[in-house]
């Protein structure tokens, strides 16, 4: 086991944690109201510091987390403290939520099934939502947000009427629908695996149930939490939550219930289809063992009477009669044929 030399940077100290990647960072910009719509890709940080204007919703994404000189000036554009950035650069965060005087912060997982390495990849998002803009930053970009992106697009949907805080539901919401895409994909593994135990349990099965057991212990930690962050926002008074904002988010409470079901549902299949395959592995050596023991029990009279007559006696007078020896093959024939007929009749073979 590696052990660190370190324990880490000291607080409020801005370093990026992540996984280096040579991708570079990109960052796109959203305003809109029930009218306008505005949305474009900038090169750097300080094109998305617009005079604030009350009448538009300000989206800033960021994908990636190798510049952490990008998140300061954040800070100092929104005023966030910086322990909240030195968060979102840390992405091993448990999924959490902060409420500061003039913001929320927010930490969830982003998880997606890799079917060609067969493992769950997770990554960080972070959130940070103030009145009329939200700060949105993930390790990589992906393609979660596109369902957010393509609503903003219709002027008549109710998040081009909406504040801020829909649109922090709005992407929290697409990153739990997420969740349901992936144990979807998990789920014909499991069919397809439990199919192939029944048919023939292999120590490659058994390696392939405890990966899909380590998969689901690290999806509840992921998601489990997920459920209080979601809990807390329903709490919130206006107007950091409007009133009709929480019952979408009560929805979000709802989804993550369901999904905490899942894994509890899969966890129960696995565990199900690893005393399968114990019981498999255990009924093939009692096979095996019944067939050893039923050839031991038919060569065992054989063996006594070659023992019987393989005796070094110098008078066995049955041993000078002319059929003696092929009489002795008949008799072992009959005995061994005899308990075979017999362990028919008792279905033991």
């Amino acid at each position: 086991m590696n052990v660190r030399s370190e324990f880490g940077p000291p607080s409020g100290r801005l370093v990026s944690a992540g996984e280096k990647k040579s991708d570079p960072v990109r960052i796109s910009l959203i305003r809109y109201n029930e009218n306008d719509l505005e949305e474009k890709e900038v090169k750097t940080i300080e094109e998305c510091f617009l005079p604030a204007d009350p009448r538009l919703v300000t989206w800033i994404n960021i994908d990636g987390v190798e510049d952490p000189a990008v998140i300061e000036k954040i800070a100092i554009h929104f005023d966030i403290h910086r322990l909240v950035l030195e968060d979102m650069l840390n992405t091993d965060q448990r999924p959490k939520t902060d409420d500061y005087a003039d913001y929320l912060f927010i930490v969830l997982k982003s998880l997606r099934y890799d079917e060609k390495e067969g493992k769950v990849n997770g990554e960080q998002v972070s959130l940070v939502f103030g009145p009329n803009y939200v700060l949105s930053l993930r390790e990589r970009e992906s393609d979660s947000f596109n369902p957010v992106k393509d609503r903003l697009k219709n002027p008549k949907s109710l998040m081009r009427q909406s504040g801020s805080d829909y649109l922090a539901y709005a992407l929290m919401d697409a990153i739990v629908d997420n969740y349901f895409v992936m144990f979807e994909k998990i789920g014909e593994e499991i069919e397809d695996l439990e199919e192939e135990l029944i048919a023939e349990p292999t120590v490659k099965i058994l390696e392939n149930i405890h990966d899909l057991k380590r998969t689901l212990i690290f999806l509840r930690k992921s998601v489990w939490p997920v459920r209080e962050v979601i809990a807390n926002l329903e709490k919130l008074d206006p107007p950091r939550i409007t009133r009709s904002t929480q019952i979408y988010l009560r929805d979000v409470y709802d989804h993550t219930v369901r999904v905490l079901e899942t894994i509890e549902g899969y966890h129960d299949l696995i565990s199900g289809m690893l005393d399968i395959y114990l019981s498999s592995v255990s009924n093939r050596l009692n096979e095996v063992m019944k067939v050893l023991t039923i050839i031991a029990t038919i060569f065992i009279p054989i063996t006594f009477l070659t023992g019987v007559f393989g005796m070094n006696f110098r008078n066995m007078g049955v041993l000078d009669l002319p059929f003696a020896f092929p009489g002795s093959l008949i008799l072992m024939a009959c005995v061994a044929g005899f308990l075979l007929i017999y362990f028919r009749k008792k279905r033991c073979i």
